[in-house]
Formats: structure tokens, C-alpha cells, sequence
């Protein structure tokens, strides 16, 4: 299987300017790589960091050292200290991203933010547009809510339409930040199945899951990020 991401020597901190200066070291030298097929589960308790980690291979967060490097267009790109528009386009054509939450233009329809993604790579827009609506019944958007703003929706509804955005296109790389909380079992298990077709593809996953059976139910490997395992970067491998 080919390596997808290697990341090494990864740090990040956060400096306190409103407590002196305090410094935290919420990312220590983790070291891991992702190959193609793989779902790699961030496993640690509340403020380990998880999440953190996320946001810094997606360059929400800058990086305090180290480095990331991801297989984008044939080749290596280190994304520590790239400019922002080399990082805007490996977010474009190869790494995906999933939150719990939905941040899009306000009264702009469900149909036309599930289908930005593919638009943005070129799709067509009938092609789009279908690929959109068996998305969106996939996870039991009614077809009646399709051309309203999913600002309107409930907070359940909202994550499903976030969900169907995030997998509208192929991603060789998508980071997951508890795609499935607050979901029914019905609509979990939907996720869980494009998790898995998505693995099927080809693609590298990492997340962060705090339901046991939907960690249980896709990851290949957890990375260990309690304090006392960073030094080491134990990798546990699943059953």
C-alpha cells in the first residue's frame, strides 16, 4: 500500500497572552504515516490533542515544528511553512476534511453546498447534482429541504448535509473530527458505510471517534496520544 501522508517530529503550541505568556505544548514530536486503505483512529482522553491534530495537518493551525508531507499530484508536498496557496490547493484536489459542524454562506441552498466540492473540481452540473441527491438520501435529507438554507435545518440535519459535503468528491487523504456524534444509529451506520467504501477507493483516513463501535467498526490502527505515550508514538493495532 502506498504511504499517503508521513508526518515527523510534529509539534504545536499555544502561547497563553492573557496568563503571562504561558506556553502549552499541546503536540509533542508525534511521528506516524497513513498508507492508502488505512483508517488511523486518534485515540486519547479529553484534551489530549486530537483535535489540534486535525486542524494542524489541515493548516487551520500553524505547526511549532516539524513536518507534513502528503502525496498530492504525484508527488511529495511539505505543507509545514507552505505558502497558503499551495495549501489551498492540496485542500482542493486531496485532503478532505469532515467536522461536526456546517460553516457555509448563509441562504445558499443544501443542494448547492453539498455540491460545491465537485463544481470546484470541475465536475459537470448535472453530474454534481446527482451525485449530490444520492448523497443527501443517503442520509435521509428529505427532497423537500434540498433547496433551502441548511442554516434553517436542526442540528442533526445540519451534520448530515456537512457529512454529504464531505464525501461528495474522492479524496486520496480525509481527516474526520467525530463525524458521527449526536447521529441516530440509522444515519450512523450510513456514515460508517462511506467511511468504508471510502477506505474501499483507496483513500487514507484519519479520525477522531468517541463511539467505541464506530472506532471499532473502521480503524486499521489507533495512535496513542495520552502524555505518556507521545515519546513513544505507540500504534495499537486493531483487532
Amino acid at each position: 500500500m502506498n504511504t499517503l501522508i508521513e508526518v515527523s517530529g510534529l509539534s504545536k503550541t499555544f502561547t497563553l497572552h492573557q496568563q503571562h505568556g504561558v506556553v502549552l505544548n499541546v503536540l509533542r514530536e508525534l511521528s506516524f504515516i497513513v498508507r492508502a486503505g488505512e483508517c488511523l483512529v486518534l485515540h486519547g482522553q479529553s484534551g489530549a490533542g486530537k483535535s489540534t491534530l486535525l486542524r494542524t495537518l489541515h493548516g487551520n493551525y500553524l505547526a511549532a515544528g516539524g513536518s507534513i508531507r502528503v502525496w498530492h499530484n504525484g508527488e511529495w508536498v511539505e505543507l509545514v511553512g507552505a505558502e497558503p496557496r499551495q495549501v489551498l490547493e492540496v485542500r482542493r484536489q486531496t485532503l478532505g476534511y469532515v467536522s461536526q459542524f456546517l460553516r457555509v454562506i448563509p441562504r445558499v441552498a443544501t443542494l448547492d453546498v453539498v455540491m460545491e466540492p465537485a463544481l470546484a473540481r470541475g465536475w459537470s452540473k448535472a453530474d454534481a447534482e446527482a451525485r449530490a441527491k444520492r448523497l443527501l438520501t443517503r442520509l435521509n435529507i428529505p427532497a423537500a429541504l434540498w433547496q433551502l438554507a441548511p442554516g434553517t435545518f436542526s442540528g442533526g440535519e445540519q451534520q448530515r448535509v456537512n457529512i454529504a459535503r464531505g464525501f461528495m468528491v474522492p479524496w486520496p487523504l480525509m481527516l474526520l473530527d467525530e463525524p458521527t456524534a449526536s447521529l441516530d444509529d440509522s444515519n450512523r451506520q450510513v456514515v460508517l458505510e462511506l467511511i468504508n467504501e471510502a477506505k474501499a477507493a483507496g483513500a487514507a483516513l484519519i479520525g477522531i471517534f468517541h463511539d467505541r463501535a464506530a472506532r471499532e467498526a473502521i480503524a486499521d490502527r489507533y495512535l496513542d496520544m495520552t502524555p505518556e505515550a507521545s515519546a513513544k508514538q505507540e500504534y495499537i493495532y486493531a483487532s
